[in-house]
């Protein structure tokens, strides 16, 4: 691999799409490199690119970054010519990171153990990060619900990409409530261009997925 190619390893039926749609955001060239699940993703080369052997992954100038939160992060300041992120002065950084890793981490872990129904009792919620799914959803709520059009106002960013995929991921699969908010978010969302691009590509690749 060439040091300032990217490559993207995925799945089109994982968290993979995420990082799609925030590539196609970019406008950045990338190659994309598929895995089957199972043994493919816990061979040994791909094992040394990601050793919790998931996708995604992507590889760019000589640097792995795993995590999709982590890697929209990283593509919205690796491509700053895409405005996807602001500038670390910029007032709006601090707003930005916040809702991007509120939905990495309360978010995601909350909607996870109720799907597994491993949610606290009531008294043991302070031992998690999302207190309850209910409070991590009503904030989300709230959150979606500011987004005119996006969470940074007119000015869209990376934090729509991962945030707003939760909520599309979500509604999809009913492990978030259909409220007006989440559903007025998410169809602005999906009229983006760049959303259908990736999606028509990830749709594509199914059936060679296995």
């Amino acid at each position: 691999m060439a040091d300032h190619e990217l490559v993207f390893h995925t799945n089109p039926m994982s968290r993979g799409r995420i990082v799609r749609w925030m590539l196609e955001e970019t406008g950045a060239t990338y190659r994309t490199v598929v895995h089957d699940y199972g043994a493919a993703m816990k061979s040994p080369e791909y094992l040394t690119i990601n050793p919790m052997g998931k996708v995604p992954a992507i590889e760019h100038r000589g640097v792995v970054v795993t995590e999709a939160a982590a890697i929209c992060a990283y593509l919205a300041d690796a491509f700053p010519q895409a405005g996807l992120a602001p500038a670390i002065d910029d007032a709006q950084r601090g707003p930005y990171l916040r809702w991007l890793f509120f939905a990495a981490g309360p978010v995601e872990a909350a909607v996870t153990a109720r799907a597994l129904g491993s949610l606290p009792p009531p008294e043991k919620a302070g031992f998690v990060g999302y207190g309850s799914y209910e409070q991590a959803i009503d904030v989300l709520e709230q959150t979606a619900a500011s987004a005119s059009p996006w969470l940074l106002g007119e000015r869209f960013s990376a934090a729509d990409v991962y945030v707003g995929s939760q909520v599309d991921f979500g509604l999809a699969f009913r492990s978030i409530p259909e409220r007006p908010a989440f559903v007025a978010w998410a169809e602005r969302l999906r009229g983006r261009e760049a959303y259908r691009r990736a999606k028509a590509a990830d749709d594509a690749a199914i059936p060679a997925a296995g």
